[in-house]
């Protein structure tokens, strides 16, 4: 008995040891968006002043944003739908991670407001078609119940580079220009795409075991639909955050200090992302991510009157308290309410409906602060706000 016993052990020893260990993906993937938020905020917050120095506004401003978002999409559409019907996830998101980052250095040599166009054209594709597979990866990589920390972790760790990119910017802005800025961020861009390369793990492999792949598409459950409905009613005012980083310069802050709005946004944004998501997993998911959009509905109020720069400065830290609050719990949620065969559809729908929505945001901002000034579309938005978080408390209990 013994003998057996020892040789049962051994047996389950080896198979745990061989095993893959998935969970380092939320490592991985959380190193990954660290570099590649490093790249893309040593440029996106400079880009307003940049693209006003070669003839730019908010209308242009508007239209590259809302094409961008439009692209992308579709694309995670796209995305998620393959992720479901292939066994192998990585290469779609290695191959968004390249797109993303080989573009971002073209901005050094822009010399219209079409060449940016393009740029974000095809950043946001990238970013598009690695979204859906990367976060069934990071769902498939650990128990359901720690989901919301997972994206949590991942959410703060991407932030992190967030708070990384302006301070590089900063640091470089007045050594070498904004075109200089741009070529920089070209090095964290490459490693991000060594990292996932390299020691990402695929975690989609069992699905090829499978005997047949089901006929007909897996209904997704009502209470999905609930969740995409009070997102698409808060996304439709959801524009992008570039206009409030012209609205601080509307308020007097100067354009070389844009970096620094990112910088303190940032700061909240990674401290309150993990310990945000460990709430989640706690306490109601819709509950959370309903206080995020409140928050978010009192800043764009602020930010609707006419704020003086302390305002502002508050305004932008405190921001950084409303994406932690959705951005992770949300996609926890779509974790926990959808069947793990039809995640990275859930997923697509999820991204391509609330994308949709923010370009009209997007290109209806622009048209609206230039026609009628800043607080129309800011109150807007935030009137959205605070009725999609009702609707958000209103969801109904998972079955």
């Amino acid at each position: 008995m013994r003998r057996r016993c020892r040789r049962e052990r051994l047996c389950y020893n080896i198979r745990v040891s061989s095993a893959p260990h998935p969970r380092r993906n939320v490592v991985v993937f959380g190193a990954t968006s660290l570099l590649n938020d490093t790249a893309s905020e040593m440029a996106y917050w400079i880009l307003p002043a940049f693209l006003t120095s070669i003839g730019g506004g908010p209308a242009q401003l508007g239209i590259i944003e809302g094409i961008a978002e439009s692209v992308a999409s579709f694309s995670k559409l796209g995305a998620g739908y393959v992720t479901d019907r292939f066994p192998r996830r990585k290469p779609l998101v290695v191959f968004g991670y390249v797109l993303a980052n080989v573009v971002k250095p073209i901005l050094a040599v822009a010399t219209s407001w079409w060449h940016v166009l393009f740029i974000r054209f095809a950043d946001r594709t990238g970013k598009g078609l690695r979204g859906a597979p990367r976060d069934v990866m990071v769902g498939e990589s650990v128990p359901r119940e720690r989901v919301g920390s997972a994206f949590g972790l991942l959410q703060a760790m991407d932030s992190a580079g967030a708070i990384l990119g302006p301070l590089l910017a900063i640091l470089l802005l007045t050594h070498v220009g904004f075109r200089g800025v741009f070529w920089a961020a070209a090095v964290p861009g490459l490693l991000a795409i060594v990292v996932v390369s390299l020691f990402a793990r695929e975690t989609g492999t069992a699905a090829a075991a499978k005997p047949s792949a089901p006929a007909a598409p897996i209904p997704l459950p009502p209470r999905f639909y609930w969740v995409l409905a009070a997102v698409m009613v808060f996304s439709i005012g959801n524009s992008s955050d570039m206009f409030l980083v012209l609205r601080a310069q509307e308020a007097g802050i100067a354009a070389s200090l844009a970096p620094l709005l990112g910088l303190v946004f940032n700061v909240v944004y990674t401290l309150a992302s993990w310990p945000a998501g460990r709430l989640s997993d706690r306490l109601s998911k819709p509950t959370v991510a309903a206080a995020g959009y409140a928050v978010f509905a009192l800043i764009y109020a602020v930010f609707a009157a006419a704020p003086s720069q302390t305002a502002i400065w508050i305004g932008m830290g405190t921001y950084g308290l409303y994406y932690a609050l959705t951005n992770p719990v949300l996609r926890a949620l779509v974790v926990e309410a959808v069947p793990g065969e039809a995640r990275g559809r859930a997923f697509g729908i999820f991204f391509f409906w609330t994308s949709v929505a923010t370009l009209l945001s997007s290109a209806v901002t622009g048209k609206l602060w230039e026609a009628f000034g800043a607080q129309l579309p800011l109150g807007i938005s935030a009137a959205l706000a605070g009725i999609a978080a009702l609707m958000l408390l209103a969801t109904p209990r998972s079955r």
